[in-house]
């Protein structure tokens, strides 16, 4: 699968012009961010699916914190049925930073991911639901049966060990949260682990869910990319900084600036060290070398946020860059 993420902070209408615009250029899947501070994402997606054919739709990730998990299989279920049985559900536990803004308690985001999938795929197949775990559902169902039924495959957003082996055992694919050639190999080795027992029909779709700048212009590219790897590294774990020589305390304080919502001051704090481990920037032809060297450790690639400096120009540039790269 190549895939693009794109980012409601842009009009809907917007949005789904360069939906269309990537289903054109060769991507197969189109993927909305979900932010609480951005636009609504299954609004964006609707819209995407209504200018679009063939394309596979989904959010890219919803957070079952900010929303009942039981409400966001149905907000799946509905994207399913007007995508004419094209939705795929991305779900990943959301960003530290962001979700501690509205209060939410982020208890137990592996048991709240699985928990997530798993009842939205009963709901999917028509199950009435008692549950009980992380959040509560009483004779939860749905009123309406999903073109897809509970064939919706579901890509689960990871980064950590344990989110990875479980993505591996438990979905149809993974979305890792990274960039470089050196943490794909490491996670695509956890995927592997969770995948000696899995419980699923089919294999794992190994996907890497990598933030790209693309551009002619480097500087322009690079100067794109420092929102996006802000947020990558105000989120990053312990061994991730550690793997690629990065400050930890910087990359506390870039959180600690997303937090107070001085998003100026946390862009500012990003390091060259930090963009070359958090995202694939450049040109394209820099970007298809350093898509070639992605592609040996995954079977996918979503190209995320932000596209680049002039996103319309991103989206087909980028396509460019996957044809000229090994991936």
């Amino acid at each position: 699968m190549r895939g693009v993420e794109l980012t409601p902070e842009l009009p809907v209408r917007e949005v789904a012009a360069l939906g269309e615009r990537a289903e054109a250029a060769g991507f197969d899947a189109v993927f909305a961010s979900c932010h609480y501070n951005n636009r609504d994402p299954f609004q964006a997606l609707d819209r995407i699916a209504a200018a679009t054919e063939d394309v596979l739709v989904g959010p890219g990730v919803a957070n079952p914190y900010d929303t009942h998990p039981v409400k966001l299989a149905s907000q799946v279920a509905t994207l399913d049925e007007v995508s004419d049985g094209r939705a795929v559900f991305g779900v990943g536990p959301g960003d530290a930073s962001t979700v501690a803004n509205l209060g939410a308690d982020r208890d137990r985001p592996l048991r709240r991911v699985l928990e997530t999938f798993k009842v939205a795929q009963d709901l999917w197949g028509g199950e009435r639901v008692d549950h009980d775990g992380t959040f509560v559902a009483q004779d939860a169902g749905l009123n309406y049966e999903p073109p897809s039924g509970a064939d919706v495959p579901v890509y689960v957003g990871a980064q950590g060990p344990h989110m990875l082996r479980m993505a591996g055992k438990h979905a149809d694919g993974v979305l890792v949260n990274a960039s470089h050639p050196r943490d794909l190999s490491w996670s695509a080795d956890r995927i592997a682990e969770g995948a000696e027992d899995r419980v699923v029909d089919g294999d794992v779709d190994v996907g890497a869910y990598a933030s790209v700048s693309v551009a002619e212009d480097e500087a322009a590219a690079l100067s794109a990319a420092r929102p996006p790897v802000a947020f990558i590294a105000a989120g990053a774990a312990p061994p991730v900084l550690e793997r690629h020589g990065l400050d930890e305390e910087r990359a506390s304080d870039i959180g600690e600036a997303i937090e107070a919502g001085d998003f100026e001051a946390a862009f500012g704090l990003v390091s060259d060290a930090m963009l070359e481990a958090f995202c694939l920037a450049g040109t394209p032809g820099q970007v298809a070398d350093q898509l070639s060297a992605v592609g040996g450790h995954v079977d996918s690639v979503v190209a995320g946020s932000p596209l680049g400096p002039d996103r319309a120009a991103a989206v087909d540039l980028l396509a460019d860059a996957f044809a000229d790269a090994d991936v």
